[in-house]
């Protein structure tokens, strides 16, 4: 029994250690070839690419940002490269990404700040034994010229795309500037060769005060370009640069031909025709006014038709106008419209003008009509008594013969 029992514990012994040395070879494996990998990757460096720059071909804000392979890629010839660019605008708060595999990329910025970018060169992992491998960053910063004061900037920008055929802008002088500052703005999207200055100035005194400009074609969903700069023999004028989406600063047109029926004691039906021009109809929203009696509510719909439900049945005057704008199927956003024309209903004016017509209507309906009867009772009266005459005459003829 001894024997039996001591030969069954060394047995389990034996085997609890076999397994405990698999075990141990299993993770020294494991461990010996994450060890050869981290040594290999590690190994493994690239440069950061060379020559990075940012351009400004002269477009108001479309800058390009441009760089060249890094050296040491000999070894990595086969492999696709890809750079990681970050950009932004000087103090703000997010960083744009872009992941290409070009050797430039483009893209607006706001000039009256400054840009900064980096950009560090990726090595996929089926290149580097099944890791990405990274560059350091490679940083450049631009800046354009700001010549003068900050008050020389011109205040109080508006531009308004009218009803998306006709834009307009206009501005106000700085503050304090020298009586013979004049400004100068030009514009570019993309499709333009070359930024242009406008060539319909609005004036006031001789002094540029905005701009009309021409028929735009292809610019709409583009970012649109603008810098205004001045001229003073006093002192620098410093430019101020803007981008607009002109699809996001279209002013319709006003709604026409209104109607406004009421079909029953309780419901009305307010009707009225899109706004003439370019902009097909599913670009509309409207909101409507509607006063009943002096009580007005706003509400908005998308179609070219509401119904509103009276709050009493004894209204006597219900009247609403309506107003357009470029809905967010077609725009970021967009201007009101000035309201259209009022449209009416009087109820009980049009009653008492009903009845105001209808009696004195009547009454000489029915003056006409004794009239009537009297002239043709009397010409009756002379045709019997003609008859009669000629009926004698001709009896008194007889006689004789």
């Amino acid at each position: 029994m001894d024997q039996s029992g001591n030969f069954k514990i060394l047995n389990l012994g034996e085997m609890a250690l076999t397994r405990l040395d698999s075990r141990c070879l299993y993770t020294l494996l494991i461990c010996m070839a994450f060890g050869s990998t981290l040594s290999s990757n590690a190994e493994i460096n690239v440069n950061a690419p060379q020559d990075f720059e940012i351009v400004d071909p002269g477009y108001l804000g479309y800058l390009y940002l441009q760089w060249q392979r890094p050296l040491s890629l000999d070894n990595f010839k086969e492999c696709t490269v890809e750079y990681e660019l970050k950009y932004r605008n000087i103090d703000s708060e997010n960083w744009k990404t872009i992941i290409t595999k070009n050797l430039c990329y483009k893209d607006g910025f706001d000039l009256n700040k400054g840009v900064e970018a980096k950009i560090r060169t990726l090595l996929p992992g089926q290149c580097t034994n099944g890791s990405e491998v990274q560059s350091s960053w490679a940083e450049v910063t631009y800046w354009t010229s700001l010549q003068g004061n900050l008050g020389t900037k011109i205040q109080d920008m508006d531009c308004i795309y009218y009803n998306w055929q006709d834009l307009l802008c206009s501005w106000k002088s700085g503050m304090g500037v020298h009586f013979d500052t004049n400004y100068n703005l030009f514009y570019w999207y993309e499709g333009l060769h070359h930024a242009l200055q406008c060539a319909d100035y609005i004036k006031v005194n001789g002094k540029n005060i905005g701009c009309r400009f021409p028929y735009l074609e292809s610019s709409d969903y583009k970012d649109f370009y603008i810098c205004v700069n001045g001229s003073s023999e006093s002192e620098p004028i410093r430019p101020s640069y803007f981008i607009f989406q002109l699809q996001n600063i279209v002013k319709p047109l006003p709604p026409d031909y209104l109607s406004l029926i009421v079909k029953s004691s309780e419901d009305i039906s307010l009707k009225w025709n899109m706004p003439r021009g370019p902009i097909p109809a599913k670009c509309f929203i409207y909101e409507i006014k509607f006063t009943e009696d002096d009580t007005t509510w706003v509400t908005t719909t998308v179609e070219n038709e509401i119904y509103i439900a009276r709050t009493s049945n004894e209204s006597k005057r219900l009247c609403f106008l309506v107003r357009s704008k470029v809905n967010i199927y077609c725009s970021d956003d967009g201007i009101w419209s000035e309201w259209s024309d009022e449209q009416c209903w009087n109820g009980d004016i049009l009653k008492k003008a009903s009845l105001f017509f209808l009696i004195p209507f009547a009454l000489i309906s029915l003056l006409v009509s004794l009239v009537t009867c009297l002239v043709l009772y009397n010409q009756k009266d002379l045709l019997k008594t003609a008859f009669q005459t000629k009926k004698e005459v001709f009896s008194h003829q007889e006689t004789q013969c």
